[in-house]
Protein backbone atom coordinates (compact mmCIF):
# COMPACT_ATOMS: atom_id res chain seq x y z
CA UNK A 1 0.00 0.00 0.00
CA UNK A 2 1.67 3.31 -1.10
CA UNK A 3 2.27 6.15 1.68
CA UNK A 4 -0.34 8.46 0.11
CA UNK A 5 -2.68 5.80 0.07
CA UNK A 6 -3.00 5.05 3.21
CA UNK A 7 -2.42 8.97 4.39
CA UNK A 8 -5.89 9.82 2.36
CA UNK A 9 -7.31 6.68 4.15
CA UNK A 10 -6.48 8.08 7.40
CA UNK A 11 -7.54 11.57 6.83
CA UNK A 12 -11.10 9.61 5.78
CA UNK A 13 -11.24 8.43 9.23
CA UNK A 14 -10.63 11.50 10.66
CA UNK A 15 -13.42 12.90 8.83
CA UNK A 16 -15.44 9.47 9.73
CA UNK A 17 -14.82 10.32 13.35
CA UNK A 18 -15.51 13.88 13.35
CA UNK A 19 -18.95 13.09 11.84
CA UNK A 20 -19.62 10.52 14.47
CA UNK A 21 -18.50 12.95 17.26
CA UNK A 22 -20.56 15.48 15.85
CA UNK A 23 -23.84 13.80 15.59
CA UNK A 24 -27.20 15.91 15.29
CA UNK A 25 -28.93 14.01 18.25
CA UNK A 26 -25.71 14.24 20.30
CA UNK A 27 -22.10 12.73 20.49
CA UNK A 28 -22.06 9.23 19.40
CA UNK A 29 -19.69 6.39 21.07
CA UNK A 30 -18.10 4.06 18.71
CA UNK A 31 -19.94 1.52 20.31
CA UNK A 32 -23.04 2.95 20.18
CA UNK A 33 -22.52 3.82 16.06
CA UNK A 34 -21.72 0.33 15.81
CA UNK A 35 -24.87 -0.71 17.51
CA UNK A 36 -26.93 1.74 15.55
CA UNK A 37 -25.71 0.10 12.23
CA UNK A 38 -25.41 -3.48 13.17
CA UNK A 39 -21.76 -3.86 13.22
CA UNK A 40 -18.87 -5.40 15.00
CA UNK A 41 -17.17 -2.64 16.84
CA UNK A 42 -13.74 -3.44 15.41
CA UNK A 43 -15.03 -2.08 12.07
CA UNK A 44 -15.49 1.71 13.41
CA UNK A 45 -12.37 1.62 15.32
CA UNK A 46 -10.46 0.62 12.12
CA UNK A 47 -12.21 2.83 10.10
CA UNK A 48 -11.64 5.84 11.84
CA UNK A 49 -8.15 4.75 12.35
CA UNK A 50 -7.39 3.92 8.43
CA UNK A 51 -6.97 0.43 9.00
CA UNK A 52 -9.96 -0.70 6.71
CA UNK A 53 -10.55 0.82 3.48
CA UNK A 54 -14.71 1.83 3.89
CA UNK A 55 -16.79 1.00 0.83
CA UNK A 56 -20.17 3.15 -0.97
CA UNK A 57 -22.57 1.30 1.32
CA UNK A 58 -20.28 2.06 4.45
CA UNK A 59 -19.73 5.68 3.84
CA UNK A 60 -23.98 5.82 3.51
CA UNK A 61 -24.78 3.96 6.55
CA UNK A 62 -22.35 6.36 8.79
CA UNK A 63 -23.48 9.35 7.07
CA UNK A 64 -27.14 7.83 7.65
CA UNK A 65 -25.94 6.69 11.33
CA UNK A 66 -24.75 9.72 12.64
CA UNK A 67 -27.91 11.86 11.36
CA UNK A 68 -25.68 13.27 8.48
CA UNK A 69 -26.95 11.87 4.92
CA UNK A 70 -26.17 15.14 3.25
CA UNK A 71 -22.21 14.72 4.01
CA UNK A 72 -22.17 11.29 1.98
CA UNK A 73 -21.34 12.72 -1.21
CA UNK A 74 -18.19 14.70 -0.34
CA UNK A 75 -17.14 11.10 1.41
CA UNK A 76 -17.44 8.78 -1.43
CA UNK A 77 -15.83 11.55 -3.00
CA UNK A 78 -12.58 11.24 -0.43
CA UNK A 79 -13.08 7.99 -1.46
CA UNK A 80 -13.29 6.98 -5.04
CA UNK A 81 -10.13 10.02 -5.00
CA UNK A 82 -7.71 7.73 -3.40
CA UNK A 83 -8.97 4.60 -4.92
CA UNK A 84 -8.37 5.91 -8.37
CA UNK A 85 -4.67 4.68 -7.24
CA UNK A 86 -5.16 1.33 -5.91
CA UNK A 87 -7.91 -0.58 -7.94
CA UNK A 88 -9.30 -3.63 -6.28
CA UNK A 89 -9.60 -6.43 -8.40
CA UNK A 90 -12.63 -7.90 -6.73
CA UNK A 91 -14.19 -4.64 -7.49
CA UNK A 92 -12.57 -4.28 -10.87
CA UNK A 93 -13.44 -7.74 -11.98
CA UNK A 94 -17.27 -7.31 -10.71
CA UNK A 95 -18.54 -7.40 -14.57
CA UNK A 96 -15.64 -9.57 -15.70
CA UNK A 97 -12.21 -8.65 -17.46
CA UNK A 98 -13.24 -6.83 -20.20
CA UNK A 99 -13.77 -3.59 -19.18
CA UNK A 100 -10.22 -3.67 -17.11
CA UNK A 101 -9.21 -4.40 -20.89
CA UNK A 102 -10.73 -0.78 -22.22
CA UNK A 103 -9.22 0.99 -19.26
CA UNK A 104 -5.76 -0.18 -20.41
CA UNK A 105 -6.75 -0.03 -23.80
CA UNK A 106 -7.51 3.46 -23.47
CA UNK A 107 -4.57 4.84 -20.99
CA UNK A 108 -2.39 2.79 -24.12
CA UNK A 109 -3.97 5.23 -26.36
CA UNK A 110 -2.97 8.34 -24.99
CA UNK A 111 0.78 7.27 -23.87
CA UNK A 112 3.47 7.21 -26.77
CA UNK A 113 6.90 5.62 -24.90
CA UNK A 114 6.27 2.41 -22.66
CA UNK A 115 8.43 0.82 -20.10
CA UNK A 116 7.23 -2.76 -19.15
CA UNK A 117 9.27 -5.55 -16.61
CA UNK A 118 7.67 -9.23 -16.52
CA UNK A 119 8.54 -12.20 -14.75
CA UNK A 120 6.41 -14.94 -15.08
CA UNK A 121 4.34 -14.27 -18.06
CA UNK A 122 4.36 -12.86 -21.77
CA UNK A 123 2.79 -9.27 -22.17
CA UNK A 124 -0.37 -9.01 -22.63
CA UNK A 125 -0.01 -6.24 -26.05
CA UNK A 126 2.52 -9.64 -27.29
CA UNK A 127 0.00 -12.37 -26.38
CA UNK A 128 -1.74 -14.64 -28.76
CA UNK A 129 -5.45 -14.97 -28.29
CA UNK A 130 -5.43 -18.54 -27.05
CA UNK A 131 -2.47 -17.48 -24.59
CA UNK A 132 -4.56 -15.11 -23.49
CA UNK A 133 -7.58 -16.97 -23.30
CA UNK A 134 -5.87 -19.51 -20.82
CA UNK A 135 -4.75 -16.72 -18.93
CA UNK A 136 -7.87 -14.91 -18.28
CA UNK A 137 -9.56 -18.05 -17.48
CA UNK A 138 -7.21 -18.46 -14.99
CA UNK A 139 -7.31 -15.59 -13.07
CA UNK A 140 -11.53 -15.63 -13.45
CA UNK A 141 -11.21 -18.32 -11.35
CA UNK A 142 -8.33 -17.29 -8.74
CA UNK A 143 -10.76 -13.86 -8.68
CA UNK A 144 -13.93 -15.77 -8.31
CA UNK A 145 -14.95 -13.09 -11.42
CA UNK A 146 -17.45 -13.46 -13.94
CA UNK A 147 -16.25 -14.91 -17.29
CA UNK A 148 -16.25 -12.81 -19.95
CA UNK A 149 -13.28 -14.43 -21.49
CA UNK A 150 -14.17 -14.11 -25.46
CA UNK A 151 -14.91 -10.31 -25.19
CA UNK A 152 -11.49 -9.82 -22.72
CA UNK A 153 -9.77 -11.27 -25.39
CA UNK A 154 -11.23 -9.12 -28.48
CA UNK A 155 -10.15 -5.92 -26.24
CA UNK A 156 -6.47 -7.30 -26.07
CA UNK A 157 -6.35 -7.95 -29.11
CA UNK A 158 -7.59 -4.32 -29.98
CA UNK A 159 -4.57 -3.31 -27.78
CA UNK A 160 -1.55 -4.78 -30.01
CA UNK A 161 -3.39 -2.17 -32.40
CA UNK A 162 -0.48 0.07 -31.03
CA UNK A 163 2.71 -1.93 -32.22
CA UNK A 164 1.50 -0.57 -35.55
CA UNK A 165 1.63 2.37 -34.60
CA UNK A 166 4.36 4.34 -35.60
CA UNK A 167 4.22 7.27 -33.35
CA UNK A 168 4.77 4.78 -30.13
CA UNK A 169 7.61 2.49 -28.57
CA UNK A 170 7.87 -0.40 -26.43
CA UNK A 171 10.76 -1.09 -24.47
CA UNK A 172 10.33 -4.02 -23.00
CA UNK A 173 12.30 -6.44 -20.42
CA UNK A 174 10.89 -10.45 -19.79
CA UNK A 175 12.83 -12.69 -17.62
CA UNK A 176 13.32 -15.86 -18.92
CA UNK A 177 10.74 -18.00 -16.91
CA UNK A 178 8.02 -16.26 -18.79
CA UNK A 179 9.19 -17.86 -21.85
CA UNK A 180 8.58 -21.41 -20.45
CA UNK A 181 6.07 -20.98 -17.44
CA UNK A 182 3.36 -23.40 -18.50
CA UNK A 183 0.22 -21.70 -17.75
CA UNK A 184 -1.24 -22.86 -20.84
CA UNK A 185 -1.37 -26.53 -22.59
CA UNK A 186 2.81 -26.54 -24.15
CA UNK A 187 0.96 -26.47 -28.08
CA UNK A 188 -0.33 -22.99 -26.62
CA UNK A 189 3.07 -21.74 -25.35
CA UNK A 190 4.86 -23.10 -28.46
CA UNK A 191 2.61 -20.78 -30.91
CA UNK A 192 2.82 -18.17 -28.24
CA UNK A 193 6.44 -18.26 -28.49
CA UNK A 194 7.19 -18.20 -32.13
CA UNK A 195 4.35 -15.29 -32.26
CA UNK A 196 7.25 -13.40 -29.64
CA UNK A 197 10.46 -14.33 -31.75
CA UNK A 198 8.25 -12.44 -34.73
CA UNK A 199 7.76 -9.23 -32.47
CA UNK A 200 11.50 -8.92 -32.21
CA UNK A 201 11.67 -7.52 -35.44
CA UNK A 202 9.27 -5.05 -34.78
CA UNK A 203 10.60 -1.77 -35.48
CA UNK A 204 8.42 -0.23 -32.59
CA UNK A 205 9.28 -2.93 -29.86
CA UNK A 206 12.42 -3.09 -28.48
CA UNK A 207 12.22 -6.38 -26.38
CA UNK A 208 15.01 -7.50 -24.03
CA UNK A 209 15.27 -10.95 -22.36
CA UNK A 210 17.27 -11.68 -18.80
CA UNK A 211 18.86 -14.97 -19.06
CA UNK A 212 18.51 -17.26 -16.07
CA UNK A 213 22.28 -17.45 -16.44
CA UNK A 214 22.39 -13.60 -15.76
CA UNK A 215 24.11 -11.63 -13.01
CA UNK A 216 21.79 -9.78 -11.03
CA UNK A 217 21.55 -6.32 -9.59
CA UNK A 218 18.32 -6.87 -8.67
CA UNK A 219 15.92 -9.52 -7.53
CA UNK A 220 13.18 -10.16 -10.54
CA UNK A 221 10.34 -9.40 -8.91
CA UNK A 222 6.45 -7.81 -9.45
CA UNK A 223 6.05 -6.95 -12.90
CA UNK A 224 5.00 -3.28 -13.84
CA UNK A 225 4.87 -1.12 -16.47
CA UNK A 226 5.40 2.73 -16.98
CA UNK A 227 3.35 4.97 -19.43
CA UNK A 228 5.53 7.84 -20.55
CA UNK A 229 7.90 7.82 -17.38
CA UNK A 230 5.01 9.44 -15.50
CA UNK A 231 2.51 6.48 -14.27
CA UNK A 232 3.58 3.33 -13.16
CA UNK A 233 1.08 0.53 -13.08
CA UNK A 234 1.87 -2.71 -11.16
CA UNK A 235 -0.21 -5.80 -10.55
CA UNK A 236 -0.75 -7.57 -7.23
CA UNK A 237 -2.66 -10.27 -6.30
CA UNK A 238 -5.23 -8.38 -4.65
CA UNK A 239 -5.34 -5.25 -6.31
CA UNK A 240 -3.82 -2.86 -8.95
CA UNK A 241 -1.79 0.16 -8.42
CA UNK A 242 -1.85 3.18 -10.34
CA UNK A 243 1.07 5.34 -8.95
CA UNK A 244 2.14 9.04 -10.30
CA UNK A 245 4.03 10.83 -7.28
CA UNK A 246 7.10 11.65 -8.86
CA UNK A 247 9.33 9.86 -6.48
CA UNK A 248 8.02 6.19 -6.96
CA UNK A 249 7.83 6.59 -10.87
CA UNK A 250 11.59 7.57 -10.76
CA UNK A 251 12.15 4.18 -8.17
CA UNK A 252 10.16 2.28 -10.88
CA UNK A 253 12.44 3.83 -13.49
CA UNK A 254 15.67 2.93 -11.82
CA UNK A 255 14.48 -0.50 -11.06
CA UNK A 256 13.64 -1.03 -14.83
CA UNK A 257 17.28 0.43 -16.26
CA UNK A 258 19.03 -1.47 -13.75
CA UNK A 259 17.20 -4.87 -15.03
CA UNK A 260 18.11 -3.88 -18.26
CA UNK A 261 21.46 -4.00 -17.39
CA UNK A 262 21.00 -8.05 -17.46
CA UNK A 263 19.19 -8.11 -20.19
CA UNK A 264 19.94 -9.32 -24.11
CA UNK A 265 19.00 -8.41 -26.95
CA UNK A 266 18.25 -9.17 -30.83
CA UNK A 267 19.80 -12.44 -31.93
CA UNK A 268 20.57 -13.42 -28.54
CA UNK A 269 17.18 -12.92 -27.23
CA UNK A 270 15.86 -14.90 -30.38
CA UNK A 271 17.51 -18.00 -29.00
CA UNK A 272 16.36 -17.74 -26.01
CA UNK A 273 13.07 -18.00 -27.15
CA UNK A 274 14.53 -20.37 -29.53
CA UNK A 275 15.96 -23.04 -27.16
CA UNK A 276 12.58 -21.95 -25.06
CA UNK A 277 10.51 -22.90 -28.01
CA UNK A 278 12.28 -26.13 -29.17
CA UNK A 279 12.48 -27.74 -25.04
CA UNK A 280 8.28 -28.17 -25.62
CA UNK A 281 8.93 -30.89 -28.10
CA UNK A 282 6.67 -29.47 -30.55
CA UNK A 283 6.60 -29.66 -33.57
Amino acid sequence: MTTDYQQAREALGVRLRELRLTAPDGRLTGSALAQRLGWPQPKVSKLENGRQTATPDDLRAWTEGTGQPAAYDELLARLRGFESHIRSWRRQLASGHKPVQDTHLAAHADASVFRGWESSMIFGILQTPDYARHIFNRYAELQQSPRDTEDAVRSRMRRQEALYDSTKRFHLLLWESALRALICPPSVLAAQLDRLSGSVGLDTVDLGIIPFSASLKVPPATAFWVYDDSRVIVETWHSELWIEDDSSVRTYLRTWNTLRESAVYGADAQNLITQARLALNIL
